[in-house]
């Protein structure tokens, strides 16, 4: 299984970038069939792999069920049927050799990975992202390869990305910082229109990665050896608790322990749905389903059994939205003491989930949160219904918060940590 918190994931530099850059140009489509061809082998092989332990386990079903009352047949088998239903589903299947996979192949190769590092949930997830950001994409790239033309950059040509680049929501404070790094560049010498989009690539992923670098974690990820608590917080219907379910999955697919605590109890419906999250993902949920239960008291508990069972990750679900604002900030508060006190060693963060299609009203939510629920992240969520994808670089510049992770569609695979280099390139790509 591939792990998706590896640091493989974020490991890329300028270096590898030019590098590699010659080399896929040169003969790319006759490179890109050899990637192909080696990952339909390797799917083919793991096929029959699923199969052998289906069988295997259809052979230790057949054998408990003569060893069990009818009642208890029917549990085993239900059981199994779900689990092998559920690995179907979660499992990335190879597309066609197209223009799609070329482009995903290409963006891999210009991280510094090889043929052989490829794998088909690499391929399928930049597939997933180029697909979400299409909207966004079809409302920048577009306008931005008219103005730009054959010709050398223009003040004027200038002045029209600044218009696109908060069109697409990016933000006052990154296009400002963008345009300075343009206008600079173009008063040193003459910029071809190809050296202008490379050099806006660069200056949107510097954007992107300033709050990551500072944060001191390149990929943010589970330590074993101690409790890591991530608590989500966000306004209702930014899809908090789907997030939730697949961030349970990202950690037990990379070989983390997880539990989660169902603390948002004021939403009708939420704890069963964490629940249903928690059988999906394999993952025990902490929950009490009295009306109006206290919130903190389920950390409470929840941090008590993380603790005597070793969990490597306890996730926390929080309320969007209390009879106020204040409200709802005050009860963060108090989760985020309880978690304080009983958990002073344990590595917390604090993460808003925002929808990309809210954009600049995005922005707002995340900047009225940063305080009471010290946040340490953003998770963007929703990308592929979004033409507003530039909100992450205005959540970078202006609320100077890094984006850890990112979603690009509904099935439980579709949440991936955050490359900022793989974003970029999905935006800005002609292709």
């Amino acid at each position: 299984m591939k792990d998706d918190f590896s640091q493989d994931e974020k490991n890329f530099s300028k270096m590898n970038q030019t590098e590699n850059s010659s080399f896929v140009n040169d003969d790319s489509l006759d490179w890109a069939k050899q990637a192909y061809l080696q990952l339909k082998q390797k799917q083919k092989e793991e096929k029959e792999l699923c199969q052998k332990e289906i069988e295997e386990k259809e052979i230790l079903k057949t054998k408990t069920n003569t060893n069990e009352d009818s009642k208890s047949n029917i549990t085993v088998e239900n059981s199994l049927q779900v689990s092998q239903e559920t690995e179907v589903e979660d499992q990335p299947e190879l597309g066609d050799f197209d223009d799609t996979f070329t482009w995903s192949a290409e963006v891999l190769a210009a991280q510094g990975k090889k043929i052989d590092q490829f794998s088909l949930d690499d391929i399928d997830w930049l597939s997933r992202l180029k697909q979400g950001l299409e909207k966004t994409r079809k409302g920048f790239v577009t306008d931005l390869l008219e103005k730009l033309g054959d010709d050398p950059l223009t003040p004027e040509v200038l002045d029209d990305l600044e218009t696109l680049l908060l069109r697409a929501d990016a933000g006052v404070s990154a296009t400002d910082q963008i345009l300075e790094s343009l206008r600079t560049k173009l008063n040193e010498e003459v910029v071809e229109a190809s050296e202008g989009l490379r050099f806006l690539k660069e200056q949107l992923v510097n954007v992107l990665e300033k709050p990551i670098k500072d944060s001191g974690a390149d990929l943010l990820s589970p330590q074993k050896g101690c409790l890591n608590i991530w608590m989500l917080v966000g306004v209702n219907g930014v899809g908090k608790t789907t997030t939730l379910g697949k961030l349970a999955s990202v950690a037990k697919r990379s070989g983390f322990s997880a539990m989660i605590a169902a603390a948002d109890t004021f939403r009708a419906a939420a704890v069963q749905q964490v629940k249903v999250w928690g059988d999906r993902t394999g993952v025990e949920v902490i929950a009490n389903e009295s009306k109006n239960a206290d919130p903190a008291s389920i950390v409470f508990d929840a941090i008590g059994a993380s603790k005597s069972k070793n969990i490597d990750l306890l996730l926390v679900d929080t309320a969007g939205r209390l009879q106020t604002k204040n409200n709802l900030m005050e009860e963060l508060k108090k989760i985020r003491k309880i978690i304080d006190k009983l958990a002073p060693k344990a590595n917390v963060e604090s993460l808003l989930v925002l929808d990309s299609s809210q954009g600049q009203n995005g922005l707002r939510q995340a900047l009225a949160f940063a305080d009471s629920a010290e946040l340490t992240g953003v998770i963007l969520t929703k990308l592929d219904g979004s033409s507003k994808g530039g909100v992450a670089m205005a959540v970078a510049s202006e609320a100077k918060l890094p984006v850890r992770f990112i979603g690009a569609g509904e099935k439980i695979r579709d949440l991936r940590p955050f490359n900022s280099f793989e974003f970029i390139e999905a935006l800005l790509t002609v292709r």
